[in-house]
């Protein structure tokens, strides 16, 4: 079993989902969890969650939406969380690679999120783009010990400042890309027991198919490069990374097992 602890769902077209979770648990991806990044379409994000009962999600405030995010979104979020299927908070933090809000209007609502995550006991998802030692900052300041640091392309200090914290690491398919060396090398010397997957579905699709539509099912191919990485069998990397899933977001469930049909 493979979990996608990162993907977008409610950016596909509707029509389009039941194939894509289809395909996902053909390649034995059996849990999904969609991720919240605008205020206004949470309610779709949740509605995505409860139309399958191993689809999670996760509500929160991308950094490239806080300028437009109201403060009010706040309570929103702290609303949610209540709900069966919400079980993270974010996608938030900062990106300071393409500002597309301001920087300090970007930390605001990264720091309103990590309390709503604290007070919730739920786990903060982070985005951090080219703002490591920022985004380390708020999170020791905001005292975070539960959440994972998505999408890990940045460097050494930030992952070793995050796993310190008590925070994961999930890695996408950029560490199936030529030029990832970097990356490479500190996902070797990531603890397997804090080590995640994600797609970050529908962008970033790892080699062999780059260029194409990225959706769950290619996680399998992130996940062959990583367990050579570590030097393990695929079989065990999968059962290793479902375990940490299922332990940082412990409000999701378990899939319950499926029966064989008799052949």
């Amino acid at each position: 079993m493979l979990v996608d602890s990162h993907c977008h769902l409610d950016f596909a077209k509707a029509e389009e989902r039941a194939g894509i979770v289809a395909r996902a648990r053909g390649a034995g991806v059996a849990t999904l969890l969609t991720i919240g990044t605008k205020a206004e379409e949470l309610p779709e994000v949740v509605a995505i969650a409860e139309t399958d009962p191993d689809i999670w999600c996760s509500v929160g405030i991308h950094p490239h939406e806080a300028q437009d995010t109201p403060d009010a979104a706040i309570g929103q979020l702290a609303e949610m969380t209540r709900l069966p299927k919400v079980v993270g908070i974010g996608e938030t933090g900062l990106d300071f690679y393409y500002d597309h809000s301001p920087r300090e209007r970007q930390a605001e609502m990264f720091r309103a999120q990590c309390r709503v995550a604290r007070e919730a006991n739920l786990p903060l998802i982070v985005h951090s783009r080219n703002a490591d030692t920022e985004t380390g900052d708020v999170l020791a300041g905001e005292e975070m010990s539960s959440g994972v640091i998505h999408c890990f392309s940045s460097g050494r200090a930030l992952a070793e400042r995050a796993l310190a914290l008590g925070f994961y690491i999930s890695i996408a398919g950029i560490v199936t890309f030529k030029n990832a060396d970097e990356l490479r090398a500190v996902v070797r010397d990531v603890p397997l027991d804090r080590l995640l997957l994600e797609t970050d579905a529908p962008y970033l699709a790892p080699v062999p198919m780059r260029g194409k539509t990225n959706e769950p099912s290619f996680i399998v191919h992130t996940a062959a490069r990583i367990a050579e990485l570590k030097g393990v069998a695929a079989g065990e990397l999968a059962r290793i990374t479902s375990d940490n899933f299922f332990r940082l977001f412990a409000k999701a469930k378990r899939p319950a097992a499926r029966p064989v049909s008799a052949a």
